[in-house]
């Protein structure tokens, strides 16, 4: 077996202090860029709201709007940083609601509300999954749908004013749309109802994200009133962020992805991609003849047929049978796999995922940086995803590469995992704009 290429593979994805230094400076850089209204991979949208007080109370409705599910619950909040979920039904979106007219497809949204809510006027956020330009706290043009949906007629509109008209046709006037959320701001807004000290929010899941509070102050291209110490939380969408070291297999993956350029920390940390990584180095391995005695790779030459939750099944498999991993190969049309090959495998497996955990790490650590440059304060990051919660040694992976990037320091940043933080955080931030209202309505009087 090559040693020479092995080291070479070693060296692609292998990301040391000064690699995650180098991440932390660009990344900051364009964090600022993105701030003052200049070119840059990082968007850094105002997210119109902060985190609660924690004093906000009453019952409040979250639609959140996903992928393949529509959930509605209703949240109570009891004034003191404690919240409840009262109730919660999902709903299947089937294809033909994704290829629908947007008055379809709201309004089938629309008749799901009306038969979970209760006749007394209430107020709910919405979270919506997809790419929007936010123009208000409860207003946001849709940019584009993703997520294999198609909806007629709804991309340029306002998509609370689209689901609001289908509300009031049927007949929900009291129904108020008070917040349109992000889920990565969900996610913060829900760990900070209870913690002080949250304010970043990061989802490390099928796509990857993340959010921080900002001093108004320092939002060049904020338009809106500044006063003196208030905050936003800026919605990075750091999955565009591409000043940084790419393998062959991130630049073939890339090439035969539907958005090739875009999305680059994403295709390299999200659990959409990670698989997909892993299986072009094995396929790589398998035309060298360094893997499998150069039997044919079976379903593993399809494209995304290697899943990314294989990543956490071959990595958490014993090193002694390593049994669970030779199942998945079996699967794929790999027989009587070898010890060395199923470890070769293995180690694939873990370069993926470990490099994926670092420059999570990294970017992590310039956003902290960014808002405390030397540290002072403690401060906590709100997780949610898939790939953080369930790999076996992620969360560990980041914690030790932030150790290596602060020294001691590191332990004033707590990882805090954030369960349905994106719709939980919804009805939060329709608390929090509810009492906004009010204090307003009561300033005017």
């Amino acid at each position: 077996m090559p040693d020479k290429f092995l080291k070479k593979l070693q060296a692609d994805f292998d990301l040391g202090l000064s690699d995650c230094r180098k991440i932390i400076s660009a990344f900051s850089s364009e964090m600022s860029k993105g701030l003052a209204g200049q070119k840059s991979s990082l968007k850094m949208i105002p997210a119109y709201v902060d985190v609660p007080a924690g004093s906000e109370q009453g019952r409040f409705i979250a639609i959140d709007l996903g992928g393949t599910n529509l959930r509605v619950l209703e949240i109570e909040l009891n004034g003191r940083g404690g919240l409840r979920k009262l109730k919660e039904k999902k709903y299947v979106i089937d294809k033909k609601h994704t290829l629908a007219s947007s008055g379809q497809f709201f309004g089938f949204i629309a008749d799901k509300i009306k038969g979970f809510v209760s006749d007394h006027p209430v107020e709910a956020g919405f979270t919506f999954s997809f790419p929007v330009k936010q123009t208000a706290p409860a207003a946001g043009v849709l940019i584009r749908w993703n997520k294999d949906f198609a909806v007629r007629g709804a991309v340029g509109k306002d998509v609370v004013g689209l689901l609001n008209g289908q509300l009031l046709a049927r007949g929900l006037p009291d129904l108020r749309i008070t917040a349109l959320v992000n889920d990565t701001v969900g996610t913060l807004v829900c760990r900070g109802y209870s913690d002080r000290h949250c304010d970043v929010g990061l989802i490390l899941g099928t796509g990857t994200n993340a959010c921080y509070r900002e001093d108004l102050a320092k939002i060049g291209k904020w338009k809106g009133p500044k006063s003196a110490g208030e905050k936003m939380i800026i919605n990075i969408e750091w999955g565009d962020f591409d000043q940084i070291k790419t393998s062959p297999y991130d630049k073939l993956l890339d090439r035969q992805s539907a958005n090739p350029g875009k999305q680059i920390l994403e295709k390299m940390v999200g659990g959409m991609y990670l698989g997909e990584v892993a299986r072009l180095v094995l396929v790589d391995l398998v035309k060298r003849k360094m893997l499998f005695s150069g039997q044919p790779a079976g379903k593993l030459s399809l494209q995304k047929s290697f899943k990314s939750e294989y990543l956490s099944v071959i990595e958490a498999d014993s090193p002694s049978g390593l049994r669970q991993t030779r199942n998945i190969l079996s699967g794929l049309g790999i027989k009587n796999v070898s010890r060395p090959d199923a470890r070769l495998v293995k180690n694939v497996c873990e370069l993926t995922a470990k490099r994926a955990s670092i420059i999570s790490a990294a970017c992590l650590a310039a956003v902290i940086k960014h808002i405390d440059r030397n540290l002072k304060n403690k401060h906590t990051v709100a997780i949610d995803g898939s790939v953080y919660e369930k790999h076996p040694v992620f969360a560990k992976q980041m914690r030790k590469a932030l150790q290596a990037i602060f020294g001691q320091k590191a332990q004033k940043i707590k990882m805090a995992l954030t369960k349905d933080g994106s719709g939980v955080g919804a009805a939060v931030i329709a608390a929090v704009a509810g009492t906004k209202k009010s204090n307003s309505a009561g300033t005017h009087d």
